[in-house]
């Protein structure tokens, strides 16, 4: 994200800030349920053009879906970009004041910066609240802070341990429980095949921030526009000198994620695990066909044994931004495809939910995976879903801040700087560009 686009909008809104995400924020007023129930369900009958902007495959069922619903109502889907590509075009949108879509997806990490700018709606007058109960803790603890519920949770991404069973299985190694065990798994596959290796990091913002999280670490405090950042604390501690193990013996592949190098080895085995979110199964089906069969899911490795505190990596949430023209409308369509049907109807297609219902239903644990040798993986991935740490908040300028992170802590995977430094440099560039967004940035 150009930091030209981020100074013009944090610029023009940190005047009317006046809490968000991280902090104790109040509900915005607004008519009560029934009133808000009367007002979508005219809505839905006049009919009218929701424009909704994600990149998310399985959504084209759901607009097809609510679109025979409720025939007076058209549904049009933008791919807008994925991630930050879409953020910056809906902040370009918001500044212009035009062209703002009804309805946008936003991963848990972004929704901070969008949600202290007060840019996008509160949904709890519409009724929103009434799900608090519908998700799992790591999603709606993302989206809810306070009386506020800035966007409903659409999907999550529970993290597990995918492993190569024929590699480890060839080499006699255990899969690890905890992390030291994995430090002891890495350097027993790597001594019987210099070619194998645990893992592959070249330094990735979510993957360290996900394991930081899982680990107890609580680098960011944000409320209202004070924030505050450390890299200091124990859980960050445990992260940082266990993954500096790794890099001292080198035990780690240089492979970025998402490049050939990575499926290929992925698919040959010479990459023995991943540490990722739920979502990954369908990657791993269509990227790394020939390894069908080769792959299981673990829970993911703890810090102290017998624990099973697991953590969030990726997801995303429905936002209604504030210049929506049809906010009702909005709301209906925001509601069908994170609850009831619509969330099912996208689990059918293999999105990973948030919704309690569809993580604890029969037919979802017991579903076998055929890629993972016919593996109930689900079982695995609910688990961890059921024990993700909520205690945890993002910076609201985080689309930024992940965006210098190969600036800085990236260092350490290219060079001799060490982990922790790494990790002060990134602290210090933050803290940095905070100051220059107008935010009161806490040493």
């Amino acid at each position: 994200m150009g930091n030209r686009t981020d100074r013009r909008l944090l610029g023009a809104l940190l005047v009317v800030l006046a809490a968000g995400i991280g902090g104790t924020a109040c509900g915005s007023p607004g008519p009560d349920r029934g009133e808000t129930d009367q007002d979508i369900r005219a809505a839905l009958e006049k009919g009218g053009k929701v424009t909704v902007w994600a990149w998310e495959p399985t959504l084209k069922k759901v607009a097809a879906d609510f679109e025979k619903k409720y025939p007076n109502v058209d549904v049009e889907l933008v791919n807008a970009g994925t991630g930050d590509k879409q953020y910056t075009a809906l902040q370009n949108a918001i500044a212009a004041g035009s062209g703002t879509p009804d309805v946008a997806q936003i991963e848990y990490y972004a929704l901070g910066q969008f949600a202290i700018g007060k840019t996008v709606e509160d949904l709890s007058p519409y009724g929103a609240i009434t799900h608090a109960k519908s998700f799992t803790p790591g999603p709606w603890h993302a989206v809810h802070q306070g009386e506020a519920i800035f966007a409903l949770p659409m999907d999550s991404g529970p993290m597990a341990l995918f492993y190569n069973k024929k590699v480890f299985d060839e080499h006699g190694v255990e899969v690890p429980t905890t992390w030291d065990e994995y430090v002891e798994a890495a350097r027993a596959l790597h001594e019987a095949d210099p070619k194998v290796f645990i893992t592959n990091d070249t330094g990735e913002a979510g993957a360290t921030t996900s394991l930081i999280r899982q680990a107890g670490g609580r680098p960011y405090y944000t409320r209202g526009t004070d924030v505050s950042i450390d890299f200091d604390d124990d859980g960050t501690r445990k992260y940082t000198a266990t993954w500096q193990k790794l890099l001292d013996e080198k035990l780690v592949a240089p492979i970025s994620s998402w490049s050939d190098a990575w499926y290929k080895g992925l698919a040959d085995g010479s990459i023995a695990t991943l540490s990722i979110g739920a979502w990954m199964p369908a990657n791993l089906t269509s990227g790394v066909a020939t390894a069908s069969g080769d792959w299981r899911v673990a829970p993911l490795p703890q810090w102290t044994k017998g624990d099973k505190t697991s953590a969030e990596n990726g997801g995303s949430s429905l936002a209604i931004p504030k210049a929506a023209k049809n906010k009702e409308l909005a709301y209906a369509f925001t509601e069908f495809a994170t609850t009831g049907a619509g969330a099912s109807g996208r689990v059918t297609q293999g999105a990973f939910p948030a919704t309690r219902a569809d993580l604890e239903s029969q037919a979802f644990l017991d579903k076998p995976f055929p890629y993972f040798g016919g593996q109930q993986a689900n079982r695995v991935f609910a688990e961890s879903a059921r024990n993700v740490s909520t205690a945890w908040s993002y910076l609201p300028f985080q689309v930024h801040a992940n965006s210098i992170f190969n600036d800085t802590v990236g260092k350490a995977y290219t060079s001799r700087v060490r982990l922790s430094d790494g990790l002060d440099a990134w602290k210090d560039a933050s803290m940095k560009y905070g100051d220059e967004q107008g935010f009161t940035v806490n040493r």
